[in-house]
């Protein structure tokens, strides 16, 4: 049951909602708003058999994948701009065949997301008519009929039944999407929940509507009075949220708006160190597992003097 103070730690929120073989999504687009810490901690308790769920996520979906935590993803694009226009680890997983991967256009995905915070099976797009992503599918028929959480279909075409011509026009039919808990990190909220995301929300909202229960990090909590002004503001409402957890930097290395950009020098590094699997190993163990939570691997592999580097520009945001 939802209490009126949600406020929990990282790690006790983790260990609550996310488990092995969880279905989960996590929100954010490329280099920007990952839920990093939470990614951290996922990895430093060492759950897996994760089924991921993300739109075009960046680094937190490879951080995940690199560290064995998934074993089925359906997306729409992974990667992180020019520091990788594909994500390594997400790569060398696909190539490997470590983990079973669906694709959809980012269109789809949204209105995947979409149709399961509508409470409705599926929804209607003509996205992606004429190309691979019709034909091709990620799951088998067999791994349908094994997972009872898989739809059993990855999407279907059908005539327009609209269309008054014979000759009818096709639409793609893609199904919802109902993780079993959703993670995304916000500029502030409140103890009781109430949300506010600054700038761009990309698939954030119906990704944490769509979901039974949803973590939501934050640079910071405020009082609930402050929320209240500008409400028109707020992002999601206090009765979509299970947990609040205060995780300042909680989206570094990617940037949070109007707080911090991207450290572009921490992902030239991690390039560097993903495509190696003998030095990612040694990357797990000196960022994550020696580490007991973000503040700590910020003070001990960052520094304060870099952090502040990073801060935003109070009008551009970046």
């Amino acid at each position: 049951m939802k209490t009126n103070n949600k406020i929990i730690s990282l790690s006790d929120a983790i260990s609550k909602f996310v488990h092995n073989n969880s279905h989960i999504c996590i929100g954010g687009f490329t280099l920007n708003r990952n839920p990093m810490a939470a990614v951290y901690e996922i990895i430093r308790q060492k759950i897996g058999g994760l089924h991921l769920y993300v739109h075009s996520n960046g680094q937190g979906a490879d951080e995940l994948i690199g560290a064995g935590a998934v074993s089925k993803l359906e997306l729409a694009y992974a990667g992180t701009g020019r520091f990788a226009p594909t994500c390594i680890r997400f790569a060398k997983a696909a190539c490997a065949k470590s983990i079973l991967i669906e694709d959809y256009s980012n269109y789809q995905m949204t209105l995947r997301f979409m149709a399961g915070a509508m409470g409705v099976p599926f929804l209607p797009t003509t996205t992606s008519l004429g190309s691979d992503i019709i034909k091709k599918w990620g799951f088998s028929a067999d791994i349908r009929k094994q997972d009872k959480r898989l739809p059993a279909d990855k999407l279907i075409v059908i005539d327009n039944p609209f269309e008054k011509e014979k000759r009818a026009s096709k639409v793609v039919l893609v199904p919802a999407i109902n993780p079993d808990i959703a993670i995304i990190h916000a500029q502030t909220a409140d103890s009781k929940g109430n949300v506010r995301i600054e700038g761009l929300t990309f698939s954030d909202t119906e990704q944490a509507k769509a979901a039974k229960h949803l973590i939501v990090t934050c640079e910071k909590i405020v009082a609930p009075e402050e929320l209240k002004n500008n409400s028109g503001l707020n992002t999601l409402p206090h009765f979509c949220v299970d947990a609040v957890v205060e995780a300042p930097y909680g989206a570094y290395p990617t940037a949070c708006f109007k707080r911090y950009d991207y450290d572009s020098e921490f992902l030239k590094m991690y390039e560097k160190y993903a495509k190696d699997d003998l030095l990612y190993s040694k990357y797990l163990d000196d960022y994550i597992y020696k580490t007991k939570d973000q503040a700590d691997m910020l003070e001990k592999n960052i520094g304060n003097m870099r952090l502040c580097a990073l801060k935003a520009d109070a009008d551009k945001g970046y």
